[in-house]
Formats: C-alpha cells, sequence, structure tokens
C-alpha cells in the first residue's frame, strides 16, 4: 500500500473556487471510479496552496484507478479542462509515500 500526497497550486486568488470544485466534482467522480480520498487541505501557510492525499493498495491498482478517471470521457471533455484552468498545472507536486512499520495509515 501506498500514499500519493499531491500538492497544487491554484491561480491566484482561486483556491476557494478550486476547493470548491474539487469537493463537488472531482472528489466525488474520482470515488466514484474506485479512488480512496483520504485527505484535502487548504495550504495554512500559501494562500493558493491546496494539498490532498490519496491512497493505494498497489501499483497495478493505481494504473487501473488512473485509466479508469484520467482516460474517461467525462474527464477528457468536462472536468480536466475546469482543473487545469483553475490550478497551475506546472507547479504541482506528487509525491509517493509509504507507511512506516509502526504508522496509524497502515
Amino acid at each position: 500500500m501506498f500514499y500519493e500526497i499531491r500538492r497544487y497550486q491554484s491561480l491566484p486568488g482561486r483556491r476557494t473556487e478550486w476547493i470548491r470544485y474539487m469537493e463537488d466534482v472531482v472528489i466525488p467522480f474520482q470515488t466514484a471510479n474506485g479512488m480512496t480520498v483520504t485527505a484535502s487541505f487548504a495550504d495554512e501557510e500559501d494562500e493558493d496552496g491546496y494539498v490532498w492525499i490519496r491512497r493505494f493498495e498497489s501499483e497495478a491498482q493505481r494504473e487501473t484507478l488512473y485509466a479508469a478517471v484520467y482516460e474517461s470521457d467525462r474527464w477528457k471533455k468536462e472536468i480536466g479542462p475546469v482543473v487545469y484552468g483553475l490550478l497551475i498545472p506546472e507547479r504541482s507536486v506528487v509525491t509517493r509515500v509509504t507507511p512506516t512499520p509502526a504508522s496509524p495509515l497502515q
């Protein structure tokens, strides 16, 4: 099992709009397609920063879920364009982490 910690930068002044879209559209769409979203955060030190975390049981599961979400017509035609219109994509950082043996997230 592993997690993705995803750090995004919204366009200046648009984080509230971004969070609303994430919570109303992106997260429900992804969870309906099998993703496990474990957390969503507004960065307290960066007014345009946002962090969220997803969990995967294996690399094979991640690949399957990525295909189900990011190759879908709804993502390509409807959701993705809005996402890319609210974020600065080149500022996105994705970090994969594995819980340590004593982690409560095991």
